[in-house]
């Protein structure tokens, strides 16, 4: 498992978030988002554990929820279901979502294609998914 000060873990979540920092994230160990640090020798440092709690409470954070919200969350996932959410932060850069195109399916859906994807394709991914919702109804 790989170790980190706060500045490196910071340096490393600006590259996916720039509007991360070192302040950041010591105020979500403040506060106990974060799972308590770690000892290496006689420091505490952070983990890959703490990258992957950082990551999901980025996304989680830029789906609307608060930090409470987030906290009480989290306490009750599994560390595979934190990786996994944190996984879904690329899904939030603007880089993403400006170069895709957002097909709105229905009211409650709506997807996001990249450009290389066919004008037909993306009509046919938009009318089956469209299909599938009405028979789940």
């Amino acid at each position: 498992m790989n170790t980190y000060t706060g500045k490196q873990l910071a340096e490393l979540l600006q590259q996916e978030e720039p509007a991360m920092n070192l302040r950041t994230v010591r105020y979500y160990t403040q506060i106990g988002l974060l799972p308590a640090l770690e000892l290496a020798g006689n420091k505490r440092v952070y983990t890959d554990r703490h990258l992957m709690h950082l990551r999901a409470i980025l996304t989680l954070s830029k789906s609307g929820e608060s930090l409470a919200e987030i906290q009480a969350k989290l306490a009750e996932l599994s560390e595979e279901e934190i990786a996994k959410i944190g996984g879904r932060l690329r899904f939030f850069q603007s880089e993403q979502i400006l170069s895709g195109e957002t097909l709105v399916v229905s009211e409650d859906v709506m997807l996001t294609v990249s450009p290389r994807i066919s004008p037909e394709l993306r009509l046919e991914l938009k009318d089956t998914i469209a299909r599938m919702l009405k028979e789940g109804q």
